[in-house]
């Protein structure tokens, strides 16, 4: 699923394109997604000028002129795909695969929205309303909301007894990260993925939220991640995954132990995903504990502990 810095180049990829278009054609190809499209949205879209673009966590909101907004989630399989068409070019011409909804614009851009496994949603709503959306309304600060802080972070770990990969992907913790992102963000933290979430004070959640910082905007940087089925709307792939630490890199070496030094990014599942580290410089907190118990200390508490 794309996670935030891909929906991020998408959005982007759609304001250079769309933003200040007025609406020519518009066609809706079938009735549900995820859930039922609106039934008017095609008659909604024609004529509009598109006003302005919001992300929310993984969500992209499309403003039109006269207050409404298009909620668009692209879901397990969906993309956005944006193509030069000629002004009297139907709406229908030029359909891809799997292509639910499109449109035109009056100066000749062509948006279509591909989705083969139709875990998407797109949604209609009052521009006023987009906070209040039953898909956002829960969601917690967005990473470069100036709200997202180590002491915020802290405070939602306190007490709780859930791995902190587990909290992260948990979008009333914070909006928008998911699998990839996390695993490269503990890594730069050095924080094992299984820690219980409470053991981390507010020292190692600001390693944590400046992590989370670095790997998103580079992400973003470099136009995401391309898994799948993900590309940019120019049809055009992220790189992101050629600077991956350890996602997606079982039993290779990561790039910061010594030489010969690293016993292999290690593989395991937690929630029915795939969590990816290192257990040398991401050790867990029973090897923490014993380490400093063998050092002849007073193993009361982890590294990790506040």
């Amino acid at each position: 699923m794309p996670e935030l810095p891909e929906v991020e180049t998408v959005m982007r990829g759609m304001t250079k394109r769309l933003l200040g278009e007025h609406i020519h054609a518009a066609a809706v190809r079938r009735p549900d997604l995820r859930w039922p499209l609106p039934l008017r949205l095609a008659e909604a879209l024609e004529g509009r000028e598109i006003v302005g673009f919001r992300r929310r966590g993984k969500y992209i909101f499309m403003r039109l002129s006269g207050g409404e907004s298009v909620l668009l989630h692209l879901g397990m399989s969906g993309r956005v795909m944006l193509d030069d068409a000629l002004p009297s070019l139907e709406v229908g011409e030029g359909t891809l695969p799997h292509e639910h909804v499109a449109f035109t614009t009056k100066n000749g851009q062509r948006f279509g929205l591909v989705d083969p496994r139709r875990f998407g949603a797109v949604d209609l709503l009052p521009t006023e309303a987009e906070d209040a959306h039953f898909l956002v309304a829960n969601m917690g600060p967005e990473p470069f909301d100036p709200a997202f802080t180590a002491q915020r972070l802290a405070e939602a770990f306190a007490g709780r007894r859930s791995p902190v990969k587990t909290l992260l992907l948990d979008q009333r913790i914070v909006a928008g990260l998911g699998n990839i992102y996390v695993c490269e963000a503990l890594y730069r933290a050095r924080i094992h993925p299984e820690t219980p979430s409470g053991l981390l004070g507010r020292g190692p959640c600001k390693k944590l939220v400046a992590a989370i910082h670095a790997v998103l905007q580079e992400a973003i940087d470099a136009g995401g991640s391309s898994l799948r089925d993900y590309v940019q709307p120019d049809g055009e792939l992220g790189y992101f995954q050629h600077a991956w630490r350890v996602y997606g890199r079982e039993g290779e070496p990561c790039p910061e132990c010594p030489a010969g030094g690293c016993p292999g990014v290690t593989r395991i599942t937690q929630s029915g995903r795939s969590t990816f580290f290192c257990s040398r410089l991401q050790p867990s907190v029973a090897s923490e504990l014993s380490m400093h118990a063998g050092r002849g200390g007073k193993a009361r508490k982890s590294k990790n502990s506040a």
